[in-house]
């Protein structure tokens, strides 16, 4: 490969942190987080109040097509691995870091993402549950190819983000419709015509998955998963993280100024306005839950949007003092990932046992699980408060 450190201005001096991205990152942890708060179903005392139906739909993920806020924390999530990526880099290599060297930490840190995504999803399972369709485990089965592209120049980033929407694009609309498929209790969201190539266990990545999931040892024969994800989502995925790639190193290289968060904010809205289209246009629907290409235009325009906003609050105006709670949860967001996954039971336990039911019942029965949910997540955030105080980081 050469020397990296001469590729893509990997050379320049290193930029001061990124708090943008750190608050951006402590904003979508948080959402994560929040699903404790259990609030889907505290608006369900509240149906046909304005307010709680939205909550209620930004605060769960859609059927399958569509986009809610809950919708785009697994792309910002993987955006922001790109975002980090040419930074990442750059600290290595000013610490003279080898080519072999960031080469064995990134696959080990690949190898890692995807078996801890692995074991949570096999908490509570009589056995380990071979699945990837984790967040983790997506990054981490895409890790590689981003790294690589990491040292890559402008243009093959962007050859390699078109041929792999093409090419999977391609692979679904090959797959014959029609045939065997695992469709869910009830369900009423298929689609017709060109569209059903891009049904719910009845495409491409769902007879893939009807193959490969069933070569690791299981209680049962796997038929489809129950939402419809996939683990050949890694595959749109990492375009997802190839777009966070390009925005983090125009943030990298370039003055941040109100002209770079602007050149975000285009970017952006050009992503959104071609996913649409190809969405509307029935010739690809955007499916978050297969991470279909038109998905990966329209989540990723949202991920534009989302980084304009949060860089020009925050780097460019220099707002920074409402930032800090999100800061604290951002720069350890490894920690509350698995902390949400882990802790929930024991934390709310433990609240329900030594304060009682009836604390979290002052404002009636409707919102026990609200409050409840919030002292749990004030107990994570009080954690990683102490944590980023004492310099105390979770990274992989």
């Amino acid at each position: 490969m050469g020397n990296p450190a001469g590729i893509c201005g990997m050379n320049s001096p290193l930029p001061p942190r990124l708090l943008s991205l750190d608050t951006y990152r402590g904003f979508v942890m948080l959402l994560m987080a929040a699903q404790v708060m259990q609030l889907p179903d505290v608006a369900e005392n509240f149906k046909g109040n304005a307010f709680w139906d939205a909550v209620a739909f930004h605060t769960s993920h859609v059927a399958w097509t569509g986009c809610s806020l809950h919708d785009l924390i697994q792309p910002s999530f993987s955006f922001m691995v790109g975002v980090a990526l040419p930074f990442s880099l750059a600290a290595r290599m000013a610490k003279g870091a080898s080519t072999s060297s960031l080469w064995s930490h990134a696959l080990l840190r690949a190898f890692i993402l995807v078996m801890l995504g692995v074991l949570l999803r096999s908490m509570g399972k009589p056995q380990t549950n071979w699945t990837f369709e984790d967040t983790l485990s997506q990054i981490g089965l895409g890790y590689p190819i981003l790294f690589a592209l990491g040292f890559a120049s402008v243009r093959m980033r962007w050859t390699s983000f078109a041929a792999i929407l093409a090419v999977y694009w391609l692979v679904f609309a090959l797959y014959p419709t029609g045939g065997p498929n695992a469709t869910p209790k009830g369900w009423a969201h298929d689609f017709t015509g060109f569209a059903a190539h891009w049904n719910i266990n009845a495409n491409a990545a769902w007879a893939f998955d009807r193959w490969f999931m069933n070569l690791f040892p299981r209680v049962s024969e796997f038929t489809g998963n129950s939402g419809g994800y996939s683990t050949l989502n890694f595959i749109p995925t990492l375009a997802t993280m190839l777009l966070g790639l390009v925005a983090g190193q125009w943030i990298k290289d370039r003055p941040r100024d109100a002209a770079l968060a602007k050149r975000l904010l285009v970017t952006g809205v050009a992503l959104l306005a071609a996913g649409y289209v190809w969405h509307l246009s029935g010739l690809c629907p955007a499916v978050k839950k297969i991470w279909t290409p038109s998905w990966v235009l329209v989540s990723g325009g949202w991920c534009f949007l989302l980084m304009a906003a949060f860089f020009y609050v925050v780097d460019v105006r220099g707002w920074k003092g409402w930032a800090f709670p999100l800061i604290v949860i951002g720069m350890n967001s490894i920690a509350i990932y698995v902390m949400s996954w882990t802790m929930d039971g024991f934390f709310g336990d433990m609240l329900t046992t030594h304060l009682g039911s009836a604390t979290f019942q002052v404002f009636g029965q409707a919102f026990e699980p609200l409050l409840h949910g919030a002292a749990i997540l004030l107990i994570y955030w009080l954690i990683l408060w102490w944590m980023y105080k004492n310099k105390v980081f979770v990274r992989i």
